[in-house]
């Protein structure tokens, strides 16, 4: 059972005060982007072959190995985009959601999953959010629980505050931890830019960092909410409109912890971009383009420019985890 699913972009990060509980109120409104990965699941037969101390035995491909810890039912193979990077282990999010999932049926989580990365890994796209998403709809799927989309939503929510919108895709405010979504009209089609960046960045530092630069300013952080003139530059399809409003409350932070960042977001501006902004926590960069054909001259010039590893189109909004 394969299936497709979406990296995101967020339009608008609006990150409230930290409440008690370490959280914070956030409004993200996120738009779902062409860039995907696909995770299989197979009913798994035992352990995953892999060389000696669960290392990889393809080039490029990382998987799991028979030496894991109890729970390890459920293996899996990486390959692809910073395979190298994703933990195999009870950490990876795929793998916790294949285990949520069997304890909601009252099951075994026998499942072999092979996750095939083209979303950033540590990226800012919600990459591992996603792969988690597509193997709740591969699972569920595959063992044929038949559970209704409402409820896989409240495993997602469980998981993270990204896994939700994966499943959700489009384009939808998203409130609470960003896990309460309501879709959002959207006419057309918007295309973009992503400029990907040496290494990752740890959301959870990149958190931090805020928090720490507000306490340093004294910024006195409001409620947040979503902004008007975002939403009705989506509804009638205005990219340009919709370029000038991009925000990002967490962007000073991942500027501060990454700095070249700065450079990347100056270079899609001087080529024209309509909107730049860094990806949720980064270090991924985006930029809004008048077109396909503008946002594939605006990706020649940043890797020309230097200014990151390598440089991708996608459009959106496109929909959630898909079987295919």
């Amino acid at each position: 059972m394969t299936v497709r699913v979406p990296a995101k972009v967020n339009l608008q990060l609006s990150v409230g005060p930290r409440r008690d509980d370490g959280y914070h109120d956030l409004v993200n409104v996120f738009h779902a982007v062409s860039l995907f990965d696909e995770v299989t699941a197979w009913r798994n037969p035992g352990p995953a072959a892999t060389g000696s101390g669960g290392a990889a035995i393809e080039p490029g491909i990382a998987a799991s190995g028979a030496d894991d810890p109890p729970g390890a039912s459920v293996t899996v193979t990486v390959e692809g985009e910073s395979a190298d990077l994703v933990p195999l282990d009870g950490t990876n999010l795929a793998v916790k959601a294949a285990l949520a999932l069997a304890e909601r049926a009252g099951r075994r989580p026998d499942v072999r999953l092979r996750i095939r990365k083209a979303i950033p890994v540590a990226g800012g796209m919600a990459g591992g959010s996603a792969d988690a998403a597509a193997t709740l709809v591969a699972c569920d799927a595959l063992w044929g629980l038949g559970l209704p989309r409402e409820e896989l939503m409240e495993i997602a929510g469980d998981l993270g505050s990204d896994v939700p919108f994966a499943l959700f895709g489009g384009t939808a405010v998203g409130t609470g931890r960003g896990e309460k979504l309501t879709r959002v009209p959207v006419a057309g089609r918007f295309h973009w830019a992503f400029a990907l960046a040496e290494g990752g960045l740890s959301t959870a530092e990149v958190y931090g960092e805020c928090d720490r630069l507000r306490e340093a300013t004294g910024e006195q952080v409001a409620w947040p909410s979503a902004s008007d003139e975002l939403l009705a530059a989506l509804a009638v399809g205005d990219a340009k409109a919709l370029g000038a409003v991009l925000s990002n409350d967490l962007q000073p932070a991942a500027l501060l912890l990454c700095r070249p960042l700065a450079r990347t977001l100056t270079a899609g501006r001087e080529h024209g971009a309509l909107g730049a902004l860094v990806s949720g926590s980064g270090p991924t960069c985006a930029f809004l383009a008048e077109s396909e054909d503008h946002a594939t001259t605006l990706a020649t010039a940043l890797e020309a420019a230097g200014v990151c590893r390598t440089a991708v189109t996608a459009s959106g909004p496109v929909p959630g985890a898909e079987i295919v």
